[in-house]
């Protein structure tokens, strides 16, 4: 595959094979790489393409670093971040970050966790730079590969990145909200901006046994999806049980149709929202004064108030946290059906269980 440049200037492919080497390690030392076909489409796949330039942040802005940079030292400077296990900011409007490509290393994870096999059909929520779309082409091929984002700025580069790279998969211009029903149904679903709740729509579009991959209060759920009865819905009843909210609204009441439930896994995340979904862009922060800096300042302590907004304040959070002996994220998880979906430590049908909502929160200093 030829160098991509963007005018006289471009990567010295030695240096280029150097850098991508050095982050197939790098992702390799996390044990994300060990499957075979994954570490294959790391090694194939050459991010550089995807990220001709990129924005990083200085006190008051941000400085752009571009592949076709006229001085050898920003060009150098370009590549090295292109291959660095890190995030990227590849766009940036009104001083507010609208698109990046993930770090490597939590785009493999994640990947390895969707356990895609042979003949899935994936649909990608957020296109990015393209980078994942064309990780996903690589190991399934391009015709079972669907990509999705609002922005046709951000679709018209992707589909330009893959091309380039050699990659067509369907692009598509649209909400990510609703899915891509004209190319359903899907067997895998990833979502790589962070979600308020999980779209109802993406459930209708899936197959009996389709996992969705998403990011949610910080973290990541990993729901396995059902068509059938759902036999316990979470008995919360509408009251409150030990400082938690049981608002699911009851039994699930064996209702039929499309539902689905997982855990969270043991990583943090942090994206970009998902965009024209309300609450996606955090409507309010929640002021943290009065609280110990050994809570407010604790990720996992985080996560737990973002994922119980609107149902608990900071301090029943805290009492919840201590009590339960700050309990990590894998502890947690999601359960949807019904029309309904909540959060759950330990038991979708226990005595800790909270609503999702549209409604969404950021916290301060985050």
């Amino acid at each position: 595959m030829g160098a991509h440049r963007e005018d006289v200037y471009g990567p010295d492919q030695a240096d280029v094979a150097d850098a991508r080497a050095g982050l197939i390690r790098e992702i390799a030392v996390t044990g994300a790489l060990d499957d075979p076909a994954w570490r294959a489409a790391f090694e194939a796949v050459p991010r550089h393409l995807f990220v001709p330039y990129y924005f990083v942040g200085r006190p008051g802005g941000y400085d752009r670093l571009w592949s076709g940079d006229p001085d050898p030292a920003r060009r150098r400077r370009w590549l090295r971040g292109a291959y660095a296990d890190g995030p990227l900011a590849t766009r940036v409007r009104d001083g507010e970050l609208i698109s990046s490509s993930s770090q490597p290393s939590l785009m493999a994870r994640m990947l390895v966790e969707l356990d895609v096999r042979d003949g899935d059909r994936v649909l990608e929520i957020g296109a990015g730079s393209g980078y994942n779309a064309a990780l996903l082409c690589h190991r399934l091929g391009d015709e079972l590969v669907t990509t999705v984002d609002v922005d046709p700025e951000i679709t018209e580069s992707a589909r330009s990145h893959l091309a380039a790279a050699g990659y067509r998969p369907a692009v598509i211009t649209g909400d990510g909200a609703r899915g891509c029903p004209e190319r359903a149904p899907f067997d895998r679903i990833i979502a790589t901006c962070t979600l308020p709740s999980v779209p109802t729509a993406w459930l209708a579009q899936c197959r009996p046994g389709a996992r969705i991959l998403a990011p949610l209060a910080t973290g990541l759920i990993n729901l396995l999806v059902g068509n059938g009865t759902h036999g316990d819905g979470a008995r919360g009843n509408g009251a409150r049980a030990n400082g938690a909210q049981g608002g699911a609204g009851g039994r699930g009441g064996g209702e039929r149709g499309t539902c689905a439930e997982g855990h969270f896994l043991n990583t943090a995340a942090y994206f970009v929202p998902l965009r024209g979904v309300p609450g996606s862009r955090a409507l309010a922060r929640r002021p943290l004064g009065g609280l110990p800096r050994r809570a407010s300042e604790n990720e996992l302590f985080r996560f737990l108030l973002t994922l119980t907004s609107g149902s608990l304040d900071p301090h029943e959070a805290l009492s919840l946290w201590e009590r339960e002996r700050r309990p990590e994220r894998e502890r947690f998880g999601v359960t949807i059906t019904g029309g309904r979906q909540w959060a759950w430590l330990d038991d979708p049908a226990g005595p800790y269980v909270w609503p999702l909502s549209p409604g969404g929160v950021s916290l301060d200093g985050s």
